[in-house]
């Protein structure tokens, strides 16, 4: 009986020396969480008990230190969640956010497996699906609005239109004029020229040319008596026909925050809404998980967002290898999420989750096992000096 004993410490005692010398070879993989043995005695109503067993390994999800990558494809999730992957049929998930992107525009980790999430234009909180960027540049955006506020000077001097009708020709036909740069649908750009006159006590049109063409609506702007803006009409219909193909334009006016003081003419702020075509230079990912690309006109657009995982009881996930888990019955059902959002972390770019193994503490359990094997071996030979002195009485 004693012999089985030992026998089952020296398995017992073997399991923990493998699971600890698992845990160092895997001090350095990123996104590695390390293991630990629960043992449990056998009795079955014997008077001496009949040794030990292996009850349980028990994962540690624990997070590990961050390591700075400065490489933007290198994420890390501050707080709870995984990576969620999809190889072949078969749904993984990581901790291990070392990816790169595929010539057909796949995210993947150094497995070959895709990353998932909601591609731009799905529906959040519906299945993820895998994120592939598209290879196709940004298409061309028309103006349709320029947002400007300015002060106009009240110190103007009225034009009386029926002596001095406006001419893009002529300065003396209007008091200020600034220039803004918009688009067609083709992408093609246009220098725009916007025309103030003050036609009345605080009163004063409002004109818009494109490359000297002058669009026929007038706009109307007045000011209350303390410089500020009280009303504005015809600013939403300043049309142009490009031709070459592109579509008819059609521009609206926002001048919010213009005023009326007697002080010079001064351009506050300024920003108009087209852009021409793009081709994509690189991609940079948030701390939501939002997918940002930038093209070469200068535009940014999300492209996708990265749909994380987390689970009821992680301890039941089970180790697929390369840094990969899949769920089981005792994990339950994955909870789907988008990062910073409930009970899921923010994600970090340009850094990666080290592996959460404490290399003292292995190593004090390295020795602690090997007593451990050691005095499990001298009890078996112990055993056997006791039964050669029997089996050698006279």
């Amino acid at each position: 009986m004693s012999f089985s004993q030992a026998l089952s410490g020296l398995r017992a005692s073997a399991t923990n020396l493998s699971v600890v010398g698992n845990n160092i070879a895997n001090a350095q993989t990123v996104g590695f969480k390390s293991s630990g043995v629960q043992f449990a005695d056998v009795y079955a109503n014997s008077q001496g008990g009949l040794g030990t067993r292996v009850s349980a390994i028990v994962q540690n999800f624990n997070e590990g230190n961050f390591e700075t990558t400065n490489r933007n494809m290198d994420l890390a999730i501050a707080g709870n969640g995984f990576f969620r992957f999809i190889q072949g049929d078969q749904v993984m998930y990581s901790r291990n956010g070392q990816l790169t992107m595929t010539n057909d525009g796949f995210v993947v980790n150094a497995q070959g497996a895709r990353l998932t999430g909601y591609p731009a234009g799905a529906a959040i909180g519906s299945q993820p699906q895998e994120l592939r960027i598209p290879s196709g540049g940004l298409q061309a955006q028309p103006t349709t609005n320029i947002g400007a506020s300015f002060n106009l000077d009240a110190r103007s001097e009225n034009i009386d239109r029926g002596v001095l009708p406006f001419d893009v020709n002529d300065p003396e036909s209007y008091h200020y004029a600034n220039t803004v740069s918009v688009y067609d649908s083709l992408g093609r750009q246009y220098s725009a020229l916007m025309y103030f006159t003050k036609v009345a006590d605080n009163q004063w049109e409002v004109r818009l040319s494109r490359d000297g063409e002058l669009s026929p609506e007038v706009g109307e702007i007045s000011f209350d008596s303390n410089g500020l803006l009280a009303n504005t009409n015809n600013l939403d219909n300043f049309s142009f026909n490009p031709g070459g193909g592109a579509e008819q334009m059609t521009v609206e006016m926002d001048i919010a925050g213009t005023t009326q003081f007697a002080n010079e003419f001064e351009l506050n702020n300024l920003q108009q809404d087209g852009y021409t075509s793009g081709t994509l230079i690189r991609i940079a990912i948030d701390e939501q998980g939002n997918i940002i690309g930038t093209y070469t006109n200068e535009q940014s657009q999300t492209l996708g967002t990265i749909a994380l995982a987390s689970f009821r009881n992680m301890e039941g996930l089970r180790a697929v290898g390369d840094n990969g888990w899949m769920e089981t019955a005792d994990s339950g059902a994955p909870i789907i999420g988008l990062a910073g959002e409930g009970q899921f972390g923010s994600i970090a770019s340009g850094v990666v989750e080290q592996s959460n193994v404490d290399l003292t503490q292995e190593l004090v359990a390295l020795i602690i096992a090997q007593r451990n094997y050691q005095a499990n071996a001298q009890s078996i030979k112990t055993q056997d000096e006791v039964l050669q002195a029997t089996v050698n009485l006279r």
